[in-house]
């Protein structure tokens, strides 16, 4: 897919020269910019043609109404999100240390909403969903889908439940401070949210699938008389959980537990 690829059907008239597909390429662009300033319902296709430096009629050659050119920057966008999944997960990437793969998809994610129209449509998504014909929940699945890949090929030993749920995590945390960045004037602060965005996934994903992953968070309970497994709780005493070793039925408090990593 490249920036020039359309699609049937939301073109009344396929462009066939460079020229048509700039036109159209100006009018997409536009209409972010009009949708972003005003609006869906306000914006007009004659302030659209106006800011893609075009006629009207030259418009409504290739779209019948905003609604068609609307569905076009669905599909656009679909298309440049799938390049950017695409490029992304490869050996290259994956491979690379924690910290230094985050900074590559943060700022190849940075990249795609820097682009007008999928800017405006993400923010569009998470304020009028209605108006989507081609873009629904399943969009944010497939996201979530991808990153768990990744995770999964980081760190083959983690679950696949795991995998998705840390990666259900980190794509609404992310989706959720992108919004924020989108949605400020400020550019400065837009790369700052950006860099916290890197930071926050970095930070939560490092015990599963960082440069020495632990394979397991959770420990294993072994007894401190005999280093059995076979443990059971048994109340408290003096604010900490007390257990019971079934082997040598010695009990111990929390903190004298033994724990080792799978």
């Amino acid at each position: 897919m490249t920036d020039n690829s359309y699609s049937s059907s939301y073109l009344r008239r396929q462009p066939k020269q460079q020229r048509g597909k700039d036109r159209v390429d100006k009018i997409l662009n536009a209409a972010a910019d009009i949708f972003d300033q005003v609006g869906y319902e306000a914006a007009t296709t004659h302030q659209i043609a106006a800011k893609a430096g075009t006629a009207v009629g030259s418009l409504y050659q290739f779209f019948p109404n905003k609604a068609a050119i609307f569905n076009a920057m669905e599909l656009r966008h679909i298309e440049r999100v799938k390049l950017f999944w695409s490029e992304l997960n490869t050996p290259e990437v994956v491979q690379l240390p924690l910290r230094q793969m985050m900074h590559q998809l943060i700022t190849a994610a940075v990249g795609l909403f820097e682009h007008p129209v999928s800017r405006a449509i993400f923010i569009q998504f998470y304020t009028s969903q209605d108006m989507f014909q081609s873009i629904d929940e399943s969009m944010t699945q497939e996201a979530i889908n991808f990153l768990a890949d990744i995770l999964r090929q980081r760190n083959p030993s983690l679950p696949d439940k795991q995998c998705s749920l840390l990666a259900e995590v980190c794509v609404h945390s992310s989706n959720a401070v992108t919004l924020s960045a989108l949605r400020t004037t400020d550019l400065e602060h837009r790369q700052r949210l950006a860099e916290q965005i890197e930071n926050l996934l970095t930070s939560y994903l490092e015990p599963y699938v960082g440069d020495n992953p632990i394979k397991n968070v959770m420990k294993v309970m072994k007894c401190p008389h005999c280093t059995s497994e076979d443990i059971s709780k048994n109340g408290f005493r003096r604010g900490q959980q007390c257990f019971l070793c079934k082997t040598c039925r010695k009990q111990f408090v929390e903190s004298v537990m033994i724990g080792s990593d799978l």
